[in-house]
């Protein structure tokens, strides 16, 4: 009968194995300097990737609903229909930390994502797109927030 500290000890075993191995997965590590997270603007943030002024685009897209009734999960979107975007930011404008989610693109994937943020007050969510040829791209929607999520 198998109990529950033979399970343990097996199991141990087993990571103890597949470390040595080098197949234990390692402590991830953000892909985005601190300061881009710390960043209290669009322009902050801009200037922290290195990237140049934005411009409003009717070719970028940003959906999200007119009025959130609970802002701890608000479905919101970016999207292009350009070639040769290299990323696409989320950002929420009155949030702690601007940028909410940032997606990178190549030819081989489609440049528009959907996910869910948390909002704690009424805010402008912008979708930025990052561009090979270094120009930056933006829309921008309102959205009205009920509920907040981030302890409001």
């Amino acid at each position: 009968m198998l109990t529950r500290r033979t399970a343990l000890a097996r199991s141990a075993q087993v990571a103890l194995m597949l470390g040595g191995l080098g197949l234990l997965p390692r402590t991830a590590m953000a892909a985005y300097p601190t300061a881009a997270f710390e960043a209290k603007s669009l322009a902050d943030l801009l200037k922290v990737l290195g990237a140049g002024a934005p411009v409003e685009s009717k070719d970028v897209t940003v959906t999200a609903p007119d009025i959130a009734e609970n802002g701890a999960v608000v479905p919101v979107g970016a999207s292009t229909t350009l070639p040769g975007a290299k990323r696409l930011l989320i950002l929420v404008e009155k949030n702690p930390s601007v940028l909410s989610a940032a997606f990178d693109v190549n030819e081989s994937v489609e440049p528009a994502f959907t996910t869910r943020v948390k909002m704690g007050q009424s805010s402008n969510v912008i979708a930025v797109a990052l561009m090979n040829d270094g120009k930056v791209l933006f829309a921008q929607k309102e959205v009205k927030v009920t509920l907040g999520g981030c302890g409001g």
